[in-house]
């Protein structure tokens, strides 16, 4: 009797020992396969950011070159102004000139201001874009796991 209890204690402590080996296993595959998965992820986070950072270089040197543009121009205005400024005969003539003057910069001022805050706020959506489709994606992936 003594031999038979002997022999079931150690085929029952044998399969206990390969099943807590197969769980370790399983569990450190896992865990592998979950740190792999952690890496992809971490990997295509930085791509997004890169590329976030890509398209605000990009559309600040659009911008840049906008503004450079619009300097150029409004330098060019600006001394054809003066030369119409030259040109005035009387007071009259001139509170009249700059009277329209000033409505038309008032204008441009408004315009100008209405265009580059669209352009920043088109510009702010293109940037994070890349970066909200991750957010997405760990989303969705913490609903899986969930």
């Amino acid at each position: 009797m003594t031999t038979t209890t002997t022999t079931e204690y150690t085929e029952k402590f044998q399969t206990a020992l390969k099943d807590a080996s197969a769980k370790a296993k399983a569990a450190f595959e896992k865990s592998q396969a979950n740190l792999g998965e952690v890496g992809a992820f971490t990997k295509g986070n930085v791509e997004a950011l890169v590329e976030s950072t890509k398209i605000l270089a990009s559309g600040l040197q659009a911008m840049t070159k906008g503004y450079a543009t619009e300097s150029k121009t409004a330098f060019e205005t600006l001394s054809a102004e003066m030369k119409s400024y030259a040109a005035v005969k009387s007071p009259s003539e001139l509170l009249e000139k700059h009277s329209s003057l000033m409505r038309a910069h008032f204008d441009a001022a408004v315009a100008a201001s209405s265009k580059n805050s669209e352009a920043m706020l088109k510009l702010a959506n293109e940037v994070f874009q890349p970066i909200s489709n991750r957010v997405s994606l760990a989303v969705e992936k913490i609903h899986k796991a969930a």
